[in-house]
């Protein structure tokens, strides 16, 4: 009998087939909740991260530009006044559930020109070598069954000359950070989602996710591994937030 794969979900481990269904299952669970959940849980900071991802990004109008694990939209909304009427934006995230959420949002906002959604795997993605300009995935990865995989399917599908930026939880570059921050995530982190998201097990997983994530420099040499060049990181908040971004050539 051939031996079953395995992998972590949180601090569990389970069946590689499983993990899918299982963050499926939470992010069912928090979709409606999400955008509140994390102004909360970040105190509002995330939209700094993001806007910092989106300046480095260099989108400019005309370009393609995929957004992975777009959730409930807050990159693409920013990319589609970037890229303007002859650019497109492609949200895309496994997840129906936020992909029906980012959806619904971003056409209330008037957002109907150029804006395509795709339920898609970050494995094994749903487009042509050479399509975007640029590749962004914001805290998505860390739920990625293989990271390296994925990597790589970007990578493929990333225009010569394009860049892939990853956002997301890392490692703490200062200890009394770490510390406040590991006590933050697993005692206020599961409590708020408690009593706003009415699931305290899904915030517990996600804070768990976050400590399974590869830091950032393992996940530097994953994306050279993937084929991308000229990679570097920033880290954000004193490394509680890294954004890498990559260039293929």
């Amino acid at each position: 009998m051939s031996e079953q794969k395995t992998t972590h979900f949180g601090y569990q481990t389970v069946r590689t087939e499983d993990k899918v269904k299982k963050v499926g299952e939470v992010f069912h669970s928090v979709a409606a909740s999400y955008d509140i959940m994390n102004d909360l849980m970040s105190m509002g900071i995330h939209r700094l991260w993001k806007r910092y991802t989106i300046e480095l990004s260099a989108a400019r109008p005309g370009q393609t530009i995929l957004d992975i694990a777009g959730g409930t939209g807050d990159l693409a909304m920013k990319f589609s006044r970037l890229v303007g009427k002859s650019g497109k934006v492609v949200l895309a995230d496994i997840n129906d559930s936020m992909l029906r959420v980012g959806r619904d949002k971003l056409l209330d906002k008037g957002y109907v020109n150029n804006i395509e959604y795709v339920q898609a795997n970050a494995e094994s993605l749903p487009f042509a070598d050479n399509t975007f300009d640029c590749i962004t995935i914001s805290f998505g990865l860390r739920n990625v069954t293989d990271k390296q995989k994925a990597l790589k399917s970007m990578t493929r599908v990333l225009k010569p000359g394009g860049r892939l930026l990853v956002l997301e939880f890392s490692k703490p570059t200062n200890k009394l950070m770490e510390k406040i921050y590991d006590r933050y995530s697993f005692t206020v982190l599961p409590l708020i989602g408690k009593f706003v998201a009415k699931d305290a097990d899904s915030y517990q997983y996600l804070a768990e996710s976050i400590r399974m994530h590869p830091d950032q420099k393992t996940l530097k040499d994953m994306m050279r591994k993937a084929g991308l060049e000229q990679v570097e990181y920033h880290n954000l908040t004193n490394g509680v937030v890294a954004l890498h971004r990559g260039f293929k050539f």
